[in-house]
């Protein structure tokens, strides 16, 4: 398992990179804490993403619908769909996600991470997180 990569408050951990599995999947799990700011709603058109629930619980909005995922359960976001999570719950919540083809890696989440810093603690640059975001594949929701 790869060092955590911190994007703001969201811990993300590599358990498998796509380079490793021939391109067909990548495999990271995220720590969200209680009440932490989380990323932009956004969509992927190259590549599914399948959430499964570790611990606590995290409201997804896909496409404008709400999914409560905690233990056990499991969300596939389908190319073009547009989402987002939150942990608005008092508790901290782990999930793992599955990319399907596995064509998003650790660079993306370090470039954000380093936009973040580059904010010296302000609010990061909206313009800078949306050019990383598709440089790497993700289109930042209107």
């Amino acid at each position: 398992m790869s060092d955590a990569i911190m994007v703001g408050q969201v811990a993300i951990r590599f358990l498998l990179e796509g380079k490793a599995s021939g391109g067909s999947v990548a495999v990271f799990e995220f720590d969200v804490p209680a009440g932490a700011r989380v990323p932009i709603a956004h969509s992927h058109d190259a590549y599914e993403e399948t959430i499964y629930g570790l611990s606590g619980v995290l409201t997804w909005t896909v496409n404008g619908q709400k999914h409560e995922i905690g233990p056990g359960q499991v969300l596939c976001i389908l190319r073009g769909a547009v989402h987002r999570f939150d942990n608005t719950r008092g508790a901290d919540a782990t999930m793992l996600a599955i990319v399907t083809p596995g064509i998003l890696g650790p660079g993306y989440f370090r470039d954000v991470a380093a936009t973040i810093a580059a904010a010296a603690g302000g609010p990061p640059n909206p313009a800078a997180i949306a050019e990383v975001m598709r440089r790497h594949g993700l289109t930042p929701a209107p």
